[in-house]
C-alpha cells in the first residue's frame, strides 16, 4: 500500500502564499506587543495529563490528544489494567501526558515554576501550536497556532486596558476596521443567576445555554432553560434582565456610552447581589479604552458573553468581526489558576487572538504583504557556461547586499507557467539569462 499524501484529518499543509502572510503577521505581532512591554516566552507542546484534566479547560478537556506512556511504564500500566479486568486498550490508565489544548494553562505552570526569576508584573507573549480533537470546520483545525498576551501579578484593571489596547492596535495595523470588543464579567453572570434564584450548582448549565443567545435568541434560551427543568418564575426573572438591556440598545448610538448606561442598569437591578466595584471597573475599562484607542473599533458591554473556560474569575472579552460572522479572539481574568500550582493567589489576565482565523480573513481579502514588490527572479537557461554562471551569481550577490530579494532558478520548458506560479508568490520582476547572449 502506498503512503498517504493528504495530511491527517483536521491538519493542513500551508502553501507559500499563506506562509508569507503568516510570517508577516507573526513579525508584526511581536513588534507591536513588544512596544507595549510584552516579552516572548515558550512552553513545551506536551503537558502533564494531571494538569490538562484539572477541570480548568471546560469542554476542551474532552478534546485532548493524549500521549501514551513509553517503554516499561506502558507495559506495566497495560498489565495492571488487564489484571484489574479493564480492557488493556483503555487509554485513561495508559496516558501520562498530552498535547496542550491552549497556552494559558502551560503559562500558569511556567509562571508558578519560574516566578522568582521573573519581573512583577510579568507581561508575557506566547505564540505556538495547540491541539484539540475537535470537528474541523471553516477557520477551525485540530492543530492551530495561538497567540496570547498575558499580564501576571497585576490586580489593577490597567492590565485589562493594556491588553485590549495592544490587541486592537495590532488588528488596526492588519487593516481590520469596525470590529467590536464585547466585554462582560463572570461576577455579573453569577450575580444575575443568583438574583433570579438559580442555585450555584446550576450556574455552569445556565451559562452554557446563555452562551447560545446569539444563535437561538431570547426565546430559544428560554425554551432550553425550561427543558432543563428550571421553574418558569426563575427563567422569566433571569431573561427579563436581558430584555431590559436589549430595549435600551440603539444601533445608531455610541456603543461605549450605551454599554456604560446598561452596566448602570444592571447594577441598579441587581442591588446587593453585585459588588459596586465590579460595575465601576467595567465602566472604567470601556471609557479608558475608548479614550486611548488608536484603531477603529467599538466597545460593547454584552451580558450574554460567557466564554467557555471555567477558570475565568473577572472581566472577560471577545473580538467580534462582522466579516467573519463570529469571534476572532478573546480572553479574561483568571486569578485562581496559578494558585492551583503554588497554593498562593496570583492575579492574572490574558487576551488571545484567533491567529488562524485572522490569517484566513487576510487571505480572503487578498492581503498583500508589504515589500513583496521588491522580489525579483533570475531565470537561467539550462546549460549555462560556468564563467557566465559565476557572473550571474555575482550580480545576485550585489543585489542581495543592497537589500533586494533575488531568487536564482533554472528556466523551465514551460516558462509562462513557471512565471505565473512565481507571480503568485509575489515575484514582480524577471530577468532571463541565455547562454548565447551577452549580459
Amino acid at each position: 500500500m502506498g503512503m498517504k499524501k493528504k495530511p491527517v484529518t483536521g491538519m493542513k499543509d500551508i502553501m507559500p502564499q499563506e506562509m508569507a502572510i503568516r510570517d508577516y503577521a507573526i513579525g508584526l505581532i511581536k513588534d507591536t506587543y513588544k512596544n507595549f512591554g510584552f516579552t516572548s516566552v515558550e512552553t513545551p507542546a506536551v503537558e502533564h495529563i494531571e494538569n490538562l484534566t484539572s477541570n480548568q479547560g471546560g469542554e476542551n478537556e474532552k478534546l485532548i490528544f493524549k500521549v501514551m506512556k513509553r517503554g516499561d511504564k506502558l507495559t506495566s500500566a497495560a498489565a495492571k489494567l488487564v489484571e484489574a479486568g479493564v480492557d488493556g486498550e483503555a487509554i485513561g490508565g495508559l496516558s501520562d501526558s498530552g498535547l496542550r489544548y491552549d497556552l494559558t494553562l502551560p503559562l500558569s505552570r511556567y509562571y508558578a515554576n519560574n516566578a522568582n526569576d521573573l519581573p512583577s508584573p510579568f507581561k508575557a507573549l506566547q505564540m505556538g501550536n495547540v491541539w484539540r480533537a475537535d470537528r474541523p470546520q471553516r477557520g477551525r483545525f485540530r492543530q492551530f497556532m495561538q497567540c496570547d498576551i498575558d499580564i501576571l501579578g497585576e490586580q489593577n484593571i490597567i492590565a485589562e486596558i493594556e491588553l485590549i489596547l495592544a490587541t486592537t492596535t495590532l488588528l488596526g495595523k492588519l487593516d481590520f476596521k469596525n470590529f467590536t470588543i464585547r466585554i462582560n464579567d463572570r461576577r455579573i453572570l453569577k450575580a444575575m443567576a443568583a438574583y433570579s434564584g438559580f442555585a450555584e450548582s446550576d450556574y455552569d448549565t445556565v451559562f452554557i445555554i446563555l452562551d447560545k443567545m446569539d444563535k437561538i435568541g431570547l426565546d430559544g434560551v428560554k425554551e432550553e432553560l425550561l427543558k432543563e427543568g428550571y421553574s418558569e418564575d426563575k427563567v422569566e426573572k433571569y431573561l427579563g434582565l436581558y430584555a431590559k438591556l436589549a430595549g435600551s440598545d440603539n444601533a445608531s448610538a455610541d456603543k461605549g456610552q450605551v454599554s456604560i448606561e446598561n452596566i448602570k442598569t444592571i447594577k441598579t437591578e441587581l442591588g446587593d447581589f453585585l459588588d459596586t466595584e465590579v460595575s465601576e471597573n467595567l465602566e472604567t475599562i470601556i471609557s479608558s479604552v475608548e479614550d486611548a484607542k488608536s484603531a477603529d473599533f467599538g466597545m460593547m458591554f454584552d451580558p450574554t458573553l460567557v466564554r467557555g473556560m471555567s477558570y475565568y474569575t473577572g472581566p472577560i472579552f471577545e473580538i467580534s468581526m462582522d466579516e467573519y460572522g463570529g469571534s476572532v479572539g478573546g480572553g479574561g481574568r483568571y486569578d485562581e489558576m496559578i494558585g492551583k500550582f503554588t497554593g498562593q493567589s496570583t492575579p492574572a489576565v490574558g487576551f488571545s487572538i484567533g491567529f488562524e482565523r485572522i490569517v484566513m480573513l487576510l487571505l480572503e481579502n487578498n492581503f498583500q504583504v508589504p515589500g513583496q514588490s521588491d522580489k525579483k527572479a533570475y531565470l537561467i537557461e539550462k546549460g549555462m557556461p560556468s564563467d557566465k554562471l559565476r557572473k550571474i551569481l555575482e550580480m545576485a550577490k550585489e543585489e542581495r547586499a543592497a537589500g533586494k530579494s533575488i531568487n536564482v532558478v533554472i528556466m523551465k520548458k514551460n516558462k509562462k507557467f513557471q512565471k505565473d506560479k512565481m507571480q503568485e508568490e509575489g515575484y514582480t520582476e524577471f530577468v532571463e539569462f541565455f547562454a548565447d547572449r551577452e549580459f
